[in-house]
């Protein structure tokens, strides 16, 4: 279930009104009352999930949901105590279904700093704007301009700076956010519909450990379903991008313009020079370090050092380096006398 302090959740429907308002056709169950929407891995008996990728088949046999939504050749994969609906586009349905199913909070309504702070060491600068539910811990300074939606919870001895946004977000203590940056936007997502593109509704959070750093005009993007994780102590530059459901390690380093790619994992300790490029799904070891306008497009062990694009060991990238530049300089033209 979304959390209840960013996300509404609707009135139910039966299964057989979900397939008739996102276009699916019900298979079996058609009378089963489903209340939420979740991943296969993590439903319930109320909740309706989806199959996208066959690479998914095995959370399809094993989930608890209550409603799976499935192209038409894995309806018999499906588990045989939950409601089907088959599609030819489930992701897109199971979209369509969220919709239906939860909404945002808004900030319709701003509390004052007394409704919101621990205790009177709490500092909201002017023009700042907090939303229903916020709460600020002792000694935590929120700066000109910055607007806080609803549910955040932000901890102690924090320092929001001006022009700052913070949403569908859980702060720990001693965390500091710098000017213009963004947390808890919603995640890039979309799947293809007949009708073109359609936006899959991001209904995760961003929790950000104790001591974290986020620079200036950086955006880290809330979970599509789960949360974005950022560890204790991890330091984060001007002008980077951590995409949705990340979950990055203690003690990291980012440098400016690195971008990360969604459901990237990395350990603690890594170290991401500047510019550098994560594809999505990636996963960082512990100790690991990716070199400034690298592009790594596969996993990364433990304690290496990687460069290049795409980006390989580091002894590997400048032996090949070297090789290129010999063979270059071999083959150039003579000069005319």
């Amino acid at each position: 279930m979304p959390d209840p302090r960013f996300f509404e959740t609707l009135s139910p429907f039966s299964v057989a009104d979900l397939a008739a308002q996102i276009g699916g056709e019900v298979e079996r169950g058609g009378d089963r009352i489903i209340a939420s929407v979740a991943p296969l891995s993590s439903a319930d008996r109320g909740a309706i999930a989806f199959l996208g990728d066959r690479k998914f088949a095995s959370a399809l046999a094993t989930t608890k949901a209550g409603c799976v939504i499935v192209p038409a050749e894995a309806k018999d994969a499906a588990p045989l105590d939950a409601a089907v609906i088959v599609s030819r586009t489930p992701q897109a349905a199971w979209a369509k279904a969220s919709l239906l199913l939860h909404r945002a909070v808004t900030l319709d309504v701003a509390i004052t700093t007394d409704e919101a702070a621990e205790d009177d060491s709490v500092v909201v600068e002017p023009g700042a704007v907090l939303g229903k539910g916020v709460r600020i811990g002792r000694g935590s300074r929120i700066g000109a301009n910055s607007v806080i939606a609803p549910g955040v919870q932000i901890g102690r001895e924090c320092v929001i700076g001006s022009n700052v946004t913070v949403g569908f977000a859980l702060i720990g203590d001693r965390v500091k956010l710098y000017a213009g940056a963004r947390i808890g936007e919603a995640g890039f997502g979309a799947t293809g519909t007949a009708a073109g593109a359609l936006g899959i509704p991001q209904l995760g959070r961003v929790i950000l450990q104790d001591g974290g750093t986020v620079g200036a005009n950086s955006c880290i993007d809330r979970g599509a379903y789960d949360d974005t994780v950022i560890g204790e102590n991890t330091k984060i530059d001007n002008l980077v991008m951590v995409g949705h459901n990340c979950v990055i390690g203690r003690n990291n380093l980012m440098a400016a313009n690195t971008g990360i790619s969604g459901s990237v994992t990395s350990g603690d300790n890594v170290i991401f020079g500047g510019k550098a490029g994560i594809g999505d799904h990636i996963n960082i070891g512990e100790g690991a370090r990716v070199a400034a306008g690298a592009g790594v497009l596969a996993n990364i062990p433990a304690g290496e050092t990687w460069s290049g694009y795409p980006a390989r060991p580091i002894r590997q990238f400048l032996r090949e380096t070297i090789w290129l530049a010999k063979q270059a300089s071999s083959k150039k033209a003579p000069k005319e006398s």
